[in-house]
């Protein structure tokens, strides 16, 4: 299960879940920039797509890193893909297992499926029926932070908060607003089968067991980083993350697991070992009796 950060300089080796998680061996840290005020996002044009031949999806096209501005913005943009594709060793304080972002948002949210977040500056403000409340980009980053990273916020107003929105209005320069973009999230399976965990643990062995180990704790790095992240246990993420529900973890796996080898096992297959990883032990979220307070909780939800 194996995947390369496509950014030159600024590669990453991806961490991914065999439910979808993955990690990285990035170049040495680069010094955080000083606190800078938040980028300013590039004009978006609002596209009415009630219109004849307005798109229905906007294509998912990776930004040229030459675009990167000098300056101050441009030291955000970049500290900001380094926090998300180290974030377990540059946040230390704010992550609480062996993740980073790019775990499951695949090199550096840029992959079709895989949570990209071109065109993610676009969606927000955003009602979601989680906390029944409007969100900002930054509520849905904290989000992340306390379910997937198992671990507590960054401020919303912090140089470190700014860097990763700066990263992600870079990666969303030219997506105009009020359109889908291609892959968006994660491609769910219609027509979903009845899992059969049993099964999902012989797919497990097979195709997953190789990275993330037999008892998916994942490998280590000499230097306490992860060359592949654990699947379940302390240092994986909470059960309140979206990658602990069966419909999500599944759709993550048939397009992006094996690592490289997407879309190579069955949709059977792919809930079977969903099924198999999601409801092994992992950490508890406390606040998760908060969730869904006006309903709409999907039916997949854990708790």
């Amino acid at each position: 299960m194996r995947n390369l950060n496509v950014y030159g300089p600024l590669a990453t080796l991806v961490l991914t879940l065999g439910a979808g998680l993955a990690g990285c061996q990035p170049q040495a840290p680069t010094p955080a920039p000083a606190p800078v005020e938040p980028p300013a996002a590039p004009a978006k044009a609002v596209v009415d797509t009630t219109q004849a031949g307005a798109p229905e999806r906007w294509p998912l096209v990776v930004p040229d890193l030459a675009t990167i501005p000098e300056g101050p913005v441009g030291d955000a943009v970049r500290r900001g893909q380094l926090l998300v594709s180290r974030t377990r060793e540059e946040l230390p304080d704010n992550v609480g297992n062996g993740l980073h972002c790019t775990s499951c948002h695949l090199q550096g949210g840029t992959v079709a499926n895989a949570g990209p977040w071109i065109g993610i500056t676009g969606v927000f403000p955003e009602f979601r029926t989680r906390n029944a409340k409007v969100n900002v980009l930054q509520d849905r980053v904290n989000d992340c932070f306390e379910r997937s990273m198992n671990g507590t916020p960054l401020a919303p107003d912090s140089a470190d908060m700014t860097a990763i929105i700066a990263y992600m209005t870079w990666l969303s320069q030219g997506v105009p607003s009020g359109v889908p973009i291609e892959g968006r999230g994660f491609a769910r399976i219609k027509d979903a089968p009845t899992p059969d965990p049993d099964h999902g643990a012989l797919v497990y062995g097979q195709k997953c067991s190789a990275c993330h180990g037999a008892e998916g704790a994942g490998l280590e790095t000499p230097d306490g980083g992860y060359l592949y992240p654990a699947l379940w246990g302390d240092h994986s993420y909470n059960i309140g993350a979206g990658m602990s529900r069966l419909d999500t973890a599944a759709a993550f796996v048939k397009w992006n697991m094996p690592l490289g080898q997407g879309g190579t096992l069955s949709d059977q297959e792919a809930y079977d070992v969903a099924a198999y990883f999601i409801t092994k032990p992992r950490p508890d979220f406390a606040r998760k009796a908060a969730d869904w307070p006006d309903g709409g909780k999907p039916r997949d939800a854990r708790y």
